[in-house]
C-alpha cells in the first residue's frame, strides 16, 4: 500500500483516465440534466436582492410554532409569506414576502413581534425594492459574461481554442451542477452565493490549466520519443498531476467543511451557509470536471487533427498502441536524462 501511494505522489502510476472517463459521463451527464431539470421545473429560490421585498426576523420561543406566525403575518395581507424556523446558535423564526400596501416595515416587524411573544425591538427588517432587485441581477448575470469572455481569450492566447472550450465545457458544468442542486433542494441564492460561484469558476480553472500545461510540456518532450497516442499522452499527464489536484482539493474543502459545520450549524451564522453550501459543491465537482470532463473533450478534439490522426493510425498498423505503461517508461527516462550530471570525456592518448 505504501508503495502504490509513493508511486502515486511520483505520478508513476498508469491509470487509464480517459477510458473510465466515457462511463463516468455517462453518470455525470444523468446528474446534470437532473440539476437542469429542476431548475425549469422549480426554479430557483432567489433572496430579496434579487427579488425585492422584506425579510424580518425574530427570536423563537418554545410556545410558539410556524403555522402561528404564518397566521398572524396572513392577517395583515402577507397570506403569501414564506416563514421558517431557523435552528443552530439561537432559533428565529424568518419571514419573508413583499410589504404589504399601507404597511411599513415597523408594522409588520410589530406583528411578528407580537405573534412571537418577543418584544418588538428584538425583531430585524430587511427590505429591498424590486428595482433594485432587478439591477443587482443583471450585474450578476453581466459579471458571469465578461468573466467567461475574459477566461477564453486568455486560454486561446496561453494554449489554444480547444482548450479553451474544453476549460468552459467543464466551468459550465460545475455551474449547472452547482445551480441545479440550489434549486433541487430550494436552497436560498444571495450575492454571498454568486460570489461563491464565481469563486468556484477560478478553483475549476485553476485545476484545468495544471493539467493542460502538464499536456503541453508532455507533448513537447513525449511525443518525439515514443510513438504515443494523444489519448496516452494525456493519461500520463492526468497521472502525474492527479495527487496535486487530489492534495489542493482536501486543503480547500477542510476549512470550507468546517465554515458549514461550525459557522452556519453550530454558531448559527446562516448567511455563512449560503456561500459555504456553493463553495462546498463547486470544490467537489470543480476537481472531477477538470479530469472528467475538460480533458477527454480536449482530447476527442486533438485527436482529429491530422498528426494525431496518423499516431492513431500508425499505432493500430503496427499492432503496438503505445501503453500508458511505456509513455510513463519514457517519461521516467527523460527525466532521468535531465538529472543526470554530463558524464567527463576520456583524454586520448599523447602521440
Amino acid at each position: 500500500m505504501s508503495f502504490s501511494i509513493r508511486r502515486l505522489y511520483r505520478g508513476d502510476t498508469s491509470w487509464d483516465f480517459l477510458g473510465v472517463s466515457k462511463r463516468v459521463l455517462v453518470g455525470s451527464t444523468v446528474a446534470v440534466l437532473i440539476c437542469v431539470l429542476s431548475l425549469f421545473v422549480q426554479g430557483l429560490n432567489l433572496g430579496i436582492e434579487f427579488e425585492g421585498g422584506g425579510v424580518w426576523e425574530a427570536p423563537a420561543s418554545q410556545d410558539v410554532t410556524t403555522e402561528d406566525i404564518r397566521e398572524s403575518v396572513a392577517d395583515i395581507g402577507m397570506s403569501d409569506a414564506r416563514v421558517q424556523k431557523i435552528t443552530g446558535g439561537g432559533d428565529i423564526f424568518r419571514v419573508r414576502g413583499e410589504l404589504p400596501s399601507g404597511e411599513t416595515a415597523e408594522s409588520v416587524g410589530s406583528e411578528l413581534a407580537l405573534a412571537a411573544k418577543v418584544d418588538p425591538e428584538l425583531v430585524s427588517a430587511r427590505t429591498v425594492s424590486p428595482s433594485f432587485g432587478d439591477e443587482v441581477a443583471g450585474k450578476a448575470r453581466r459579471a458571469l459574461v465578461v468573466f467567461f469572455i475574459l477566461i477564453a481569450l486568455y486560454l486561446t492566447l496561453r494554449f489554444e481554442w480547444k482548450m479553451a472550450l474544453g476549460a468552459l465545457v467543464a466551468v459550465a458544468h460545475d455551474i449547472a451542477f452547482t445551480v441545479g442542486i440550489y434549486a433541487l433542494f430550494q436552497f436560498e441564492i444571495s450575492p454571498a452565493t454568486v460570489v461563491a460561484f464565481l469563486t468556484i469558476m477560478g478553483y475549476s480553472l485553476y485545476d484545468t490549466i495544471v493539467v493542460f500545461d502538464r499536456v503541453k510540456d508532455n507533448e513537447k518532450s513525449l511525443s518525439l520519443k515514443t510513438r504515443m497516442t494523444y489519448s496516452d499522452l494525456a493519461n500520463v499527464s492526468l497521472n502525474q498531476v492527479i495527487m496535486r489536484s487530489v492534495n489542493t482539493t482536501i486543503t480547500s474543502v477542510l476549512p470550507v467543511a468546517s465554515l458549514l459545520v461550525v459557522g452556519s450549524l453550530v454558531m448559527g451564522a446562516t448567511s455563512l451557509q449560503e456561500f459555504a453550501i456553493a463553495l462546498l459543491i463547486g470544490l467537489l465537482v470543480g476537481s472531477y470536471s477538470s479530469i472528467f470532463v475538460a480533458m477527454p473533450l480536449v482530447s476527442y478534439l486533438k485527436r482529429r487533427e491530422p498528426h494525431w490522426t496518423e499516431q492513431d493510425r500508425s499505432a493500430e498498423v503496427l499492432s503496438e498502441s503505445n501503453s500508458i505503461e511505456n509513455a510513463a517508461t519514457a517519461l521516467a527516462a527523460d527525466r532521468y536524462d535531465r538529472s543526470s550530471p554530463p558524464r567527463p570525456r576520456k583524454k586520448g592518448r599523447k602521440r
